[in-house]
């Protein structure tokens, strides 16, 4: 989108919808994928079929507007125990098979015209009522969960982003966990993932001083990512190799035919969306070609980030619009707390008021209600 061009937010109810429709596809593929966390399943098999969900789920809406791009958002990603993020493995690496207990984090995000919505969710392979999830995973999944439910609660107009870290940070405490550091949430704008507003969890001094301070706003999207470990929460890279990419707006003329074919179908394919290396037929030439691009900034690399061996980490993301009557919550799969068995439990006043709060903004309904009243008088007395 070109500066001089207005942009569109979600003030507009066609804009609302395409968010909503994003949000209802990758609700449903998620669901789909989260039954496939089964013992002895392929994580590989998994993103695919994720990933080919989406296309296939994207592809059925607006057909009639051929000029409007829709599709990925962010590839299909399933990062098991202590991996944090961003695991999405090509057919001719190493795969995952998943065990029973094991902590997958499912990540995606789909978009409609360039109106994206993102989801993260934590599954336990094999927890049910009748083999609940205890000890560190336990504590995990409960820290990560509470702590989303309180920076949904927090991303609000008036509100501010540092808010949203501190809690999360607070909440997290009282589990004997830490959110994993550095870990960025950001505004939601068309056609960018990583919009102009931020929220950083667990920040250095550095990245504190770096992320500058900034109120929510009414019309805005986030997408919220809260992922919390139960080691020291530092991410590292390791043998996994990088799989996810994103175009920047950087420019340099390649010199390697197979970088600049490469390069051409990332902008005509994905734009500036972040794309797998496995969307491309022919795996070992994108491998080729990602290089020169990443070497000159062409694309930038989403790392496999990992906590140390034995650690466990959850994630759970959602997209939030911030409308007139509150904060709509238009992804995530609901939570069954009763499959978690942890010692610790929140008793700060503070907390437990944050996480119960309503996310409905009253005032707004009620003046909603008094002006559709007046309106309806006015109507009356005309007649």
């Amino acid at each position: 989108m070109s500066d001089h061009e207005e942009e569109h937010t979600i003030a507009e109810d066609l804009v609302v919808t395409k968010y909503k429709m994003a949000g209802e596809i990758v609700n449903r593929v998620l669901k789909l994928l989260v039954a496939k966390c089964v013992p002895l399943a392929s994580v590989r098999d998994i993103c695919a079929e994720g990933d080919r969900l989406l296309e296939e789920e994207t592809n059925k809406v607006f057909k009639k507007e051929k000029d409007l791009k829709k599709g990925i958002a962010f590839p299909v990603c399933a990062s098991v125990n202590n991996c944090i993020n961003h695991y999405s493995p090509l057919a001719s690496e190493g795969d995952t098979i998943l065990q029973e207990g094991d902590l997958v984090k499912i990540d995606m995000g789909a978009h409609i015209d360039g109106f994206i919505a993102v989801v993260g969710h934590t599954v336990v392979v094999g927890a049910s009522k009748t083999n609940k999830v205890k000890g560190r995973k336990a504590d995990v999944m409960m820290a990560a969960h509470n702590a989303a439910e309180a920076a949904l609660r927090l991303v609000k107009p008036g509100n501010q982003n540092f808010a949203v870290t501190d809690t999360v940070t607070k909440i997290a405490e009282v589990y004997k966990c830490k959110p994993v550091e550095g870990m960025v949430s950001f505004q939601l704008q068309q056609g960018r993932i990583d919009g102009e507003k931020t929220i950083v969890q667990n920040p250095t001094e550095a990245q504190r001083k770096e992320v500058e301070k900034h109120e929510f706003e009414t019309h805005e999207v986030y997408g919220v990512d809260v992922i919390i470990s139960t080691g020291e929460g530092q991410g590292k890279e390791a043998e996994a190799r990088v799989t996810v990419f994103r175009k920047t707006e950087e420019s340099y003329s390649l010199k390697l035919k197979a970088s600049r074919e490469f390069f051409s179908k990332v902008q005509k394919n994905h734009g500036t969306m972040p794309f797998n290396i496995r969307s491309f037929d022919d795996e070992k030439k994108a491998r080729l070609g990602v290089t020169e691009c990443v070497s000159h900034k062409l694309v930038d690399p989403y790392p496999v980030l990992w906590e140390k061996s034995g650690e466990y980490v959850a994630q759970f993301k959602f997209t939030v619009l911030l409308m007139p009557t509150g904060q709509h919550k238009i992804t995530g799969l609901p939570f069954e707390n009763s499959l978690y068995d942890t010692k610790f439990k929140i008793d700060d006043p503070e907390l437990k008021q944050i996480i119960t709060a309503s996310t409905n903004n009253k005032n707004a309904k009620k003046k909603k209600k008094k002006a559709e009243r007046e309106a309806a008088t006015v109507v009356k007395s005309e007649d």
